[in-house]
């Protein structure tokens, strides 16, 4: 027999000339339909031509063509520096510079990336370690509110308050909530590393949560000490905390998120399916209702405005001197930064897929008992997936208060969690780049197509009650329906999700190539290995 010749791993095939020319040319075009469809006074300059560019479905489809080149350059096979050039050159200069003459562009942008690193957190959750949340909405919120409370007016509010109303708050209230908080939490480290060596009892898990409850209540006091203390700088913080701090409090929305993560799984994990779903829906809910009913420090239902965004003045400079103007500053700072940190969650995403904590969160989401008998720590793994897609949220959720100025409890209702979700199924679930073109998709067609859709055709003579622009989710609704019945494994699958899907249709027949009977033939008599026996007393492969 011949034996196969395998194809060493470094001889990948060549990327085709053709496909890197066409890359090429297609980013070229799209890119000057770009530049040329936001450019006001031009487009008025080229008369029919320009009206025609400014039509809303036209302007949608040419930003979605134009979007499409990312993708290209990540599925064809052309020339590497071709994929860069197109991939680097649409992020870092096309869309800025289409930005600059039209700031809503901008904004559209970061608005996808801002759902794009959303998706990516609760594909975590959901695709890896197969944990329906749906109330992953409210770490956005936390996130959100960690710092708008502070760049804001609100928070020399909240100072006044205090000022008013200390109670018998006072210095000796911080030392003994710090005291709280050091003490609970070595508490806390000791009973971890004690359970670590020895099977948990009933006192230790007892004792560790009793810890949790001193730690909470440290933190508290510490906190409303701190606050009465700093009341008399009510004054000078009437417009907030100084933007410098925007970095710190980065860290800080990672940190509120991921805890507030870990407190909403430690008691929902031990469930799974539909109670999982329901209780986290609940969850959710509970932090938009306790955002809508903490005045003091959420101004309720009215919001919170305005928030301040961190103020970079080099970087201002720079901007300024390409022509952007003032008010188009901090929009351009955050698309370089939402850019970056879309880049280190990509990053981390592949590393802890590959990791030995995606293997067992993987394990998890195929069979629970299987990996609980193989030595998977169900809780702590589950904790460790809630606590990474939160801290995430967590983070954009920042981020969106800074673009917006305004946040409000209405900014996080339960739709705007099943709309992450459906990013993430749509997409694919378990596939990073399938997560992040969900988010695209479905970004694009609430804010931009179907918007446009009903614009255009607001003018045609259609009933009010049958218009695109008035049913906006019907149509969204029917296009997840017939994607979920015709491509259930989402528009850019992983390979394992394939696999999962198509299970049956991989599976192949080969009995015709061997002297056994068809598997679809009648029943046949099973015989040993080797030579068949001629009797029941002889031994098995008819050896003598």
């Amino acid at each position: 027999m011949t034996a196969a010749v395998k194809t060493p791993p470094s001889m990948k095939p060549a990327p085709a000339p053709e496909r890197t020319v066409m890359l090429v040319l297609i980013f070229l075009v799209t890119s000057a339909l770009l530049l040329v469809s936001h450019n006001g006074p031009l487009l008025e300059g080229l008369g029919g031509l320009g009206t025609f560019l400014r039509n809303p479905i036209v302007e949608a489809l040419l930003v979605s063509l134009f979007l499409a080149n990312i993708l290209f350059a990540h599925l064809w096979r052309a020339a590497p520096w071709a994929r860069a050039v197109v991939g680097l050159g649409s992020l870092l200069i096309v869309l800025p510079l289409a930005g600059r003459e039209d700031t809503s562009l901008l904004d559209l942008s970061i608005q996808i990336m801002i759902f794009a690193a959303l998706a990516l957190g609760l594909n975590i959750v959901v695709g890896l370690a197969g944990l329906l949340d749906l109330g992953y909405v409210a770490f956005f919120a936390v996130g959100a509110y960690t710092w708008g409370i502070f760049a804001s007016p609100r928070f020399a509010e909240v100072l006044r308050y205090y000022g008013e109303n200390p109670g018998a708050t006072n210095a000796g209230t911080l030392a003994i909530g710090l005291f709280l908080v050091v003490v609970t939490a070595a508490s806390m480290v000791y009973v971890n590393r004690l359970t670590a060596r020895t099977a948990p009892t009933r006192t230790t898990t007892w004792s560790f949560r009793l810890a949790s409850i001193g730690l909470i209540a440290g933190l508290v006091l510490a906190a409303r000490a701190t606050i009465v203390l700093m009341s008399g700088q009510a004054g000078s913080l009437a417009n907030g905390i100084n933007p410098g701090f925007f970095w710190l409090f980065l860290a800080l929305s990672i940190m509120a998120a991921a805890i507030v993560g870990v407190l909403i799984g430690l008691p929902v994990l031990r469930l799974k399916g539909d109670y999982l779903a329901i209780i986290t829906l609940g969850l959710g809910e509970v932090i938009r209702v306790l955002a809508n009913n903490l005045d003091l420090y959420t101004a309720g239902s009215q919001g919170i405005t305005p928030i301040k965004s961190a103020s970079v003045p080099w970087f201002n400079a720079i901007a300024g001197a390409l022509g952007f103007t003032e008010d188009q500053y901090y929009l351009l700072f955050l698309y370089f930064l939402v850019l970056v940190v879309i880049a280190v969650i990509l990053t981390v995403n592949v590393r802890l897929d590959r990791s030995r904590i995606g293997r067992a969160w993987i394990a998890i989401r195929d069979d629970e008992v299987a990996a609980q008998a193989m030595g998977v720590p169900l809780v702590q793994t589950k904790l460790i997936a809630f606590a990474t897609g939160a801290s995430f949220a967590g983070v954009m959720g920042m981020i969106f208060a800074a673009k917006q100025t305004f946040i409000s409890p209405e900014s996080f209702n339960l739709f705007q969690s099943i709309g992450v979700l459906s990013m993430v199924i749509l997409g694919g679930m378990g596939s990073f780049p399938g997560v992040i073109l969900g988010a695209a998709v479905v970004t694009l067609l609430n804010l931009r197509i179907l918007p446009g859709l009903g614009e255009a055709t607001a003018n045609l003579g259609i009933p009010q009650q049958v218009n695109p622009g008035q049913l906006q989710r019907l149509i969204f609704g029917i296009i997840l329906v017939a994607m979920m019945l015709l491509r259930p494994e989402g528009l850019l699958p992983s390979r394992r999700r394939t696999l999962e899907l198509h299970h049956d249709d991989n599976q192949e027949d080969d009995s015709g190539h061997g002297s056994g009977g068809s598997l679809n033939a009648g029943p046949i008599e099973v015989l040993s290995p080797g030579l068949a026996p001629a009797s029941e007393n002889e031994r098995s492969g008819g050896t003598k």
